[in-house]
């Protein structure tokens, strides 16, 4: 940002403020327009503009007559702005448009999301709240704004607002893994959990998180009294209310956070028996079941490297691996038909099927997936992979095709290549030279050493198939 704009858009800033206070909005909300357009990442900026647009409309919460038929062709740029991925376009689109209604909150999550990509964090959540104040219960808004807010270490308000999204759509498996990773995150930081580098550490911010934390005097015996252990005082709980649940569940938490799995899944199993069967709790046993499988699959595996000769440690891995994939897939399968609508379980789902070979079901579990426009890219790849495998190169083909148009090199250069070389390995079958040779020249001009792209290029330039 050059020194000159910023002192341009100071002095239009200035003489906004003293328009604002003479009663003249339409001049103020046309300079500071000008102000933000030279300055796009001030906030303040963005709020006195929001704040005099608002004035000059005398504050009816709709803007201009006819409103909607008025930002029909500003919200159409949007669109092609978005799809293009042209943020500033987008961003400016916007902003034109909320001249003409402040309080639209499409043209003001629009603003949001272009910021956010920006990335003007500051201006992209400024556009969310006000986008929830007009539509409190969007899901999508709330989503956005609790995204932000993790992102900026505000976890309080990242739970409020995956709370939001949970009351819409109780369904929604993301919102309830966040809010459950986000309270940990919160304790954690309370205690001093995060910036731990050892067992000892670990234990000695635990130690802060306590209430009344006391210091053992030599020769005293450690205080046991309310306040002075959060696992005491739950314990305490449950014996005086053997049938509290939410004691339980709390205990539960408490031994899982701290690793202690065996005992985390005895006290979810009891909470379970106590609830009747609450299938949330059911799922929280579940996560703890296949926690404790992962760590002793890790364990067999740490046995197999340290000496590979034994056969014995190594079917030990291979099979505890079988186990989990299989146990992985019969909670995954159960949690699709709770949650239908939920995308990304089908996706895990998907993925699970693809890694015991079983294409065939992973596919429609894909095709269901792909409407999920957050993870479309990484489902149109799978999908293409799915039906390269199950020998069908048109189908695959059209897959990574969708996919190529939407993945973004910069962003996600990983996947990039790999649609690239999928593209070229599907046309060189297909005998299609000059698209294989495009698409395997996209690849080498990201990783030059990509798997064996070189030599498939090479091949080709020479006449060669392979």
């Amino acid at each position: 940002m050059s020194a000159d704009k910023i002192k341009i858009a100071k002095e239009l800033w200035k003489k906004a403020n003293e328009a604002m206070a003479r009663e003249q909005f339409d001049y103020a909300v046309d300079t500071l327009f000008k102000a933000m357009a030279l300055v796009p990442d001030n906030l303040v900026y963005r709020q006195t503009l929001r704040g005099a647009a608002k004035k000059m409309y005398g504050d009816n919460g709709s803007g201009a007559r006819m409103a909607g038929m008025k930002t029909m062709k500003v919200k159409g740029r949007i669109k092609k702005a978005h799809l293009t991925k042209d943020w500033k376009g987008m961003d400016q689109a916007a902003e034109e448009g909320l001249r003409v209604n402040p309080w639209d909150a499409a043209l003001n999550a629009a603003v949001g999301e272009a910021c956010k990509n920006l990335g003007f964090a500051n201006v992209a959540l400024y556009g969310y709240e006000l986008a929830l104040k007009t539509e409190p219960e969007n899901k999508d808004y709330n989503r956005q704004y609790a995204l932000l807010q993790e992102e900026r270490g505000n976890y309080n308000d990242a739970i409020s607002g995956w709370t939001r999204v949970y009351k819409i759509d109780p369904d929604d498996h993301e919102a309830r893994s966040k809010i459950t990773q986000l309270q940990a995150n919160t304790v954690m930081r309370r205690g001093g959990y995060e910036d731990a580098k050892s067992t000892q550490e670990m234990k000695t911010a635990y130690d802060f998180d306590r209430k009344s934390a006391q210091k053992k005097q030599p020769g005293q015996q450690e205080a046991d009294g309310p306040g002075m252990s959060l696992e005491a005082d739950l314990q305490r709980a449950i014996r005086k209310d053997p049938s509290d649940v939410g004691s339980h569940l709390k205990l539960a938490d408490l031994y899982k956070r701290e690793k202690r799995l065996e005992e985390a899944a005895r006290m979810l199993e009891t909470a379970l028996q106590l609830s009747g069967g609450d299938p949330t709790i059911r799922e929280q046993a579940e996560d703890v079941e296949l926690e404790r499988m992962r760590h002793n699959h890790e364990l067999a595996k740490d046995a197999f490297r340290a000496n590979p000769q034994d056969e014995t440690a190594k079917r030990n891995a291979v099979e505890l691996g079988k186990e989990i994939l299989l146990r992985e897939i019969e909670i995954l399968s159960k949690r699709v038909e709770r949650y239908p609508k939920d995308a990304r379980l089908k996706f895990e789902l998907a993925q699970r099927y693809m890694q015991s070979q079983a294409f065939s079901k992973a596919i429609p579990l894909l095709q269901q997936a792909a409407a999920d426009n957050r993870i479309e890219c990484e489902v149109l790849v799978k999908l293409g992979d799915c039906f390269h495998r199950e020998k069908k190169p048109a189908l695959a083909l059209r897959q990574f095709e969708k996919a190529r148009d939407l993945v973004n090199v910069h962003e996600k250069p990983d996947l990039f290549k790999t649609i690239h070389y999928a593209l070229g390995v599907l046309y060189q079958a297909a005998g299609d030279k000059q698209k294989a040779e495009f698409h395997f020249q996209e690849v080498l001009g990201v990783d030059y050493e990509y798997r064996d792209t070189l030599k498939r290029l090479e091949a080709l330039q020479a006449g060669g198939d392979e």
